[in-house]
């Protein structure tokens, strides 16, 4: 990661400068501003959130007017710091002269580097500062992203960018061995209107090849889907079968969802 610095990887995020604070938290038994229960190895997101949004009263310690997005890192020995999370300030909602708690949302910003990156924080005693004082901070780690479980045919719901994901990124590896070892039907719901369109995946293609056109294209080939924004569509299993079921049988069930969902009267498909 040698010459990697923390300021492109907050502008290709879309997060200003101007407007990020970064924030490195330690490990403490009790905020030592305002008396809260610290955070240690094993806190819970939720924790950690609320040692975030509760900050000293003191304009001294903590920004006067902090601005919208906090970049928020974890010490982890030594000058090294790995991202906790970005959230997005909405406001201080409260203010008893010793404490001021802030709204604060998590942002889908640098959420793929989420406990992934590693930064150098070369001020110990610093633990905040705004973007552009963090920007030349150095980038030590971007370490590999926890593969994610596959669910399970019968829990799987994607909608469109989480199904460019799953086509794409190794974290759902086992999702695309799991997709490549059956054919089947599938349902597309285009959210905005509630139309289904009922597909099916037979022969020798198996569902996660289907579905990486759609991935690809947004429409897969159906003249139904094309024109559409896939924006909006989501992603289902109807009915899953081993490769060497019979294809008329896979068209049977097929034909079945249509009537049952009404797919061409009141759906995406044509026949």
């Amino acid at each position: 990661m040698t010459g990697l610095t923390l300021e492109p990887i907050l502008r290709h995020a879309g997060i200003d400068l101007a407007d990020a604070l970064v924030i490195r938290h330690a490990y403490v038994e009790e905020h030592e501003d305002s008396g809260l229960r610290g955070i240690h190895a094993d806190s819970t997101d939720a924790e950690i959130l609320a040692y975030t949004n509760n900050q000293s009263a003191s304009s001294r310690n903590f920004s006067a007017t902090p601005p919208r997005f906090w970049v928020v890192f974890v010490r982890e020995g030594g000058d090294r710091a790995r991202l906790w999370s970005v959230m997005e300030n909405r406001g201080e909602v409260s203010n008893d002269g010793v404490r001021r708690v802030f709204d604060l949302v998590e942002s889908d910003s640098m959420a793929d580097l989420r406990r992934r990156l590693v930064i150098g924080w070369r001020l110990p005693r610093r633990w905040w500062m705004y973007g552009a004082a963090a920007a030349s901070y150095p980038v030590m780690e971007i370490a590999d992203a926890e593969p994610i479980p596959f669910p399970g045919f019968d829990r799987l719901v994607l909608d469109y960018s989480r199904l460019q994901a799953v086509m794409r990124d190794h974290r759902y590896a086992s999702w695309r061995t799991a997709l490549s070892s059956v054919v089947g039907i599938y349902l597309i719901t285009d959210t905005r209107d509630g139309r289904q369109y009922v597909g099916k995946a037979d022969g020798a293609e198996s569902v996660r090849q289907r579905w990486n056109v759609y991935a690809t294209n947004g429409h897969g080939g159906n003249v139904e889907l094309r024109g559409l924004d896939p924006a909006t569509f989501r992603y289902s299993l109807l009915r899953v079968f081993d490769p060497s079921t019979p294809t008329p049988e896979i068209d049977a069930v097929e034909s079945h969802f249509k009537i049952a969902l009404d797919s061409r009267r009141h759906g995406l498909n044509r026949n």
